[in-house]
């Protein structure tokens, strides 16, 4: 295999008397937690939209606020995932929830050894029913046990996941963080706001893909003011964190939509950069990826950062 197609060149960044190293490694990516990378999850599809895998390093550029940055990874391996699976048990989902709960079982079913899942229900409270674990028995468990009753606290769901994911990247091992929500209305008992989980999903990073199972024509008021509404809600969360939303008109396209984030968990590239801006002024700073040489392709990936405070 060509380098750059798949395995790559894993590196530990040290920071060193003389600036940023790297070595090889046998294993995972794995990083000193002292540098400042700039960690991206990629991802790109076709004209059909199909995943487009082993695209060399050569074929991606990366711009952050205009200024074309240097990678200093580049991987496009099956890392390990780290996933929140968000299930939506409010008295709306009584006669959808065991679809629900038999498609997401299936998909905590395409989780590999290395991998990690939690659940976490939410009607009126949110509640983490099985914490981070490789055991799909006891993540099959947990979702099977859930039962339907009561609001909705979709904001509150959401902000615990991101947390929880949040805490997991003190570590220096390279994983792919990401939140599965399931929901089928708007919130209507969250303690937190729209503006706050929005803020806090900018800040972590963390891939959110969403699945809605109310019809964005169903939001026939939305306005551009008024977040709060689940389509508006929905599309810039996924939008602001590179992943991606679907809206259903049936319950039988639940176990397809499912299978589609399965598969792009495993069909991404992974790209980190030490910024050309040295500041530490804790302002957002964009991104864009460009991918060169292939035309009609797609790319997706969180649009910035906020720079480290000072």
């Amino acid at each position: 295999m060509r380098e750059g197609r798949g395995t790559f060149r894993r590196a530990v960044l040290v920071l060193g008397v003389c600036g940023i190293g790297a070595a090889l490694l046998a294993g995972p990516p794995v990083f000193q937690t002292g540098v400042d990378l700039v960690n991206l999850h990629v991802t790109v599809t076709d004209a059909k939209n199909r995943f487009l895998r082993e695209l060399p390093q050569d074929d991606f550029e990366v711009l952050e606020d205009g200024v074309p940055q240097k990678l200093a990874l580049f991987t496009e391996e099956n890392l390990p995932v780290s996933l929140a699976v968000l299930i939506d048990t409010s008295s709306s989902m009584q006669d959808k929830l065991p679809d629900a709960q038999a498609a997401a079982v299936s998909f905590v079913k395409t989780l590999r050894p290395q991998d990690r899942a939690q659940i976490i229900q939410f009607n009126e409270r949110a509640r983490t029913i099985e914490d981070f674990t490789a055991d799909t028995g006891k993540l099959e468990a947990a979702i099977r046990a859930s039962r339907a009753g009561g609001a909705t606290a979709l904001y509150n769901a959401i902000y615990i996941a991101l947390k929880d994911l949040s805490a997991l990247q003190n570590g220096t091992e390279l994983r792919r963080l990401a939140v599965v929500v399931l929901s089928d209305g708007e919130d209507t008992a969250s303690l937190v706001s729209d503006e706050q989980v929005l803020e806090l999903a900018r800040r972590t990073g963390v891939g959110i893909y969403g699945i809605s199972l109310r019809a964005p024509h169903a939001d026939t008021t939305m306005r551009a003011n008024n977040p709060g509404l689940p389509t508006f809600f929905f599309t810039t969360l996924t939008r602001d964190t590179g992943g991606e939303v679907h809206f259903l008109k049936a319950l039988s396209q639940l176990k397809g939509v499912y299978d589609r984030f399965a598969e792009e968990l495993r069909s991404q590239y992974s790209l980190g950069y030490i910024s050309t801006n040295a500041r530490r002024d804790g302002r957002w700073r964009g991104i864009v990826v460009r991918v060169l040489n292939h035309a009609g392709v797609q790319v997706r990936h969180k649009p910035g950062y906020y720079a480290p405070p000072s």
